[in-house]
């Protein structure tokens, strides 16, 4: 297939446009705004591939995303383009609504015109698969339950809302027009290339900088926690198999408390890299905690699991280790998105101060 996936420059985008270039005969194009959070660096190792071709375009731009349908001519969509930090959500929740919710509805208008004009037979193997999140599902607290594809939507956090709100446009475009359209919701990724402004890089780099480890109130919330490249092997499973009008929850059979996640990273890190003087264990810093935390997200992946015949082949442990292992032996694109180089040398503005993170303790 001609796969037109938006958002490939982005954490897991990026880890899924590895996968189809590495281990599938596919073809992709690239749709990336390059925000912040779009790094080309991540590609580098499949972007001279003649299978691959990157635009530079934001999808709420519907003249540019239309002339990337008729020059492409894709066999399918992989949206994975959104504003994603809840952080960031909280201190200017605009930008997540335009993107997530204006951009999507923008991508399914472009989509649905163009499916409307292919052969019978292209229309029918057409596919717009949306990739969004378990947080639109709310908060599990302490109930033993685990979300299902079922659950009903409760979001806490303008990110949460602004994807739920994309969800629920993706299906009204399914059963009001007939887009064959799948739907995809994840649980916590992490892994290589992962944007340090998220917990697990985050506590990585800050340790191995001897700075605090800063941990949300008593870090007592649980998530389930799901290896990137785990991820990419289910959409690759789901864009070629999942049934158009379903969704597929997405979950690495991994709830971890975030506190002992991070004791998990500093232990890893006594093997890997002793410190030397504090202990790592001994930067962990409790902060004041995040407005509206959710205390519980859980996954029931079984659906995807029966039914397409996917499971996690990383347990926590095993991706963990590979992460962590991942950020030692990569120090120096982890130093180009820290001070902004991998930023300002693609935009041409040596001068100029990339974007920092909304949350730097």
């Amino acid at each position: 297939m001609k796969l037109l996936i938006t958002g490939g420059a982005g954490f897991i985008g990026s880890a899924l446009i590895r996968h189809l270039i590495h281990e599938t005969e596919h073809s992709v194009i690239n749709i990336d705004k390059l925000t912040y959070a779009g790094n080309l660096e991540s590609l580098r190792d499949i972007d001279h591939s003649p299978r691959y071709a990157f635009e530079q375009i934001d999808i709420c731009e519907a003249e540019a995303i239309s002339q990337a349908f008729a020059g492409y001519r894709p066999d399918a969509v992989m949206h994975l383009a959104a504003e994603s930090h809840v952080d960031r959500s909280i201190d200017g929740p605009a930008a997540f609504i335009h993107t997530n919710m204006v951009g999507t509805y923008t991508l399914l208008e472009a989509a649905r015109h163009y499916w409307m004009g292919l052969a019978p037979a292209a229309a029918q193997a057409f596919r717009f698969h949306h990739i969004s999140t378990d947080e639109v599902y709310g908060d599990l607290e302490d109930s033993g339950r685990l979300f299902t594809e079922s659950t009903p939507y409760a979001p806490s956090s303008p990110y949460s809302a602004s994807k739920a709100g994309s969800d629920h446009l993706v299906r009204a475009w399914h059963r009001t027009y007939g887009l064959p359209v799948l739907i995809t919701n994840c649980s916590n990724n992490y892994g290589p290339y992962h944007f340090p402004e998220k917990l697990i890089p985050l506590m990585i780099l800050n340790a191995l900088e001897g700075k605090p480890l800063p941990v949300y109130g008593g870090g007592q919330q649980i998530r389930d926690w799901l290896y990137v490249e785990d991820h990419a092997r289910a959409l690759h499973r789901v864009i070629e198999s999942g049934v158009p009008g379903e969704t597929y929850n997405i979950g690495g059979h991994n709830e971890w408390k975030n506190l002992d996640v991070v004791e998990a990273i500093c232990a890893l890190m006594e093997t890997l890299i002793p410190s030397r003087g504090t202990a790592y264990r001994d930067l962990i810093t409790h902060v004041g905690d995040r407005p509206g935390h959710d205390l519980r997200y859980a996954i029931d992946a079984s659906k995807i699991g029966r039914e397409l015949g996917w499971t996690p082949q990383e347990t926590f442990e095993s991706g963990l280790r590979k992460t962590v292992q991942w950020y030692l032996d990569n120090p120096e694109w982890c130093r180009r998105v820290q001070d902004g180089s991998y930023q300002r040398e693609r935009l041409g503005t040596a001068g100029q101060t990339a974007e920092q993170p909304a949350w730097q303790p």
